[in-house]
């Protein structure tokens, strides 16, 4: 099978190939969670089988419509549009200091700093200044503001343990 790879089809089947491997991936991970059931009968590995089969889904579809040219139709982009790296390796940086540091610094400082490396990335492709500590400062509190209720919700009213920074279950 040997296409050319600026074939807009062949491209798509990658993605849809990519697609099928996450969800294999996901799979694989879920075969080691037990499956005993808790609360109304769902177990923990549930949601990653339930996420797995959507994805695995999806994927499959995206392989038919590459296969059978269903994205003909879609829409070219402006002459010259191209994709914004500087904005994706920032929103990259967020989600992996977030899993490297999750148990290090704990849930809530963790999950903001990921906010705010993601928040530089999606205004830095906006084309809006980044210039300065204000938009690192306000971008940090906003984090802060979400992550703390998500992580105090979870801990304190839903029972499940999140990684905090001490033991009081508050930070």
């Amino acid at each position: 099978m040997a296409q050319d790879k600026r074939n807009p089809s062949f491209l798509h089947a990658l993605v849809g190939l990519g697609v099928v491997a996450i969800a294999l991936g996901l799979a694989f991970g879920a075969v080691s969670i037990p499956s005993a059931a808790g609360y109304a009968g769902v177990g923990p590995n549930f949601l990653p089988w339930l996420v797995s089969g959507a994805l695995f889904l999806c994927g499959g579809f995206m392989l038919y419509e590459a296969r059978t040219g269903g994205f003909r139709h879609m829409e070219e982009g402006p002459p010259g549009d191209q994709a914004y790296w500087p904005g994706f390796v920032w929103m990259s940086a967020g989600l992996l200091a977030n899993a490297a540091l999750l148990t290090t610094i704990g849930f809530i400082f963790s999950c903001a700093l990921c906010f705010v490396l993601a928040a530089r990335g999606m205004r830095n492709a906006e084309g809006q200044a980044t210039d300065g500590l204000r938009t690192w400062v306000q971008d940090g509190v906003t984090g802060l503001l979400i992550a703390a209720p998500v992580y105090w919700m979870f801990t304190k009213f839903l029972a499940i343990n999140l990684p905090g920074l001490t033991q009081s279950g508050w930070l």
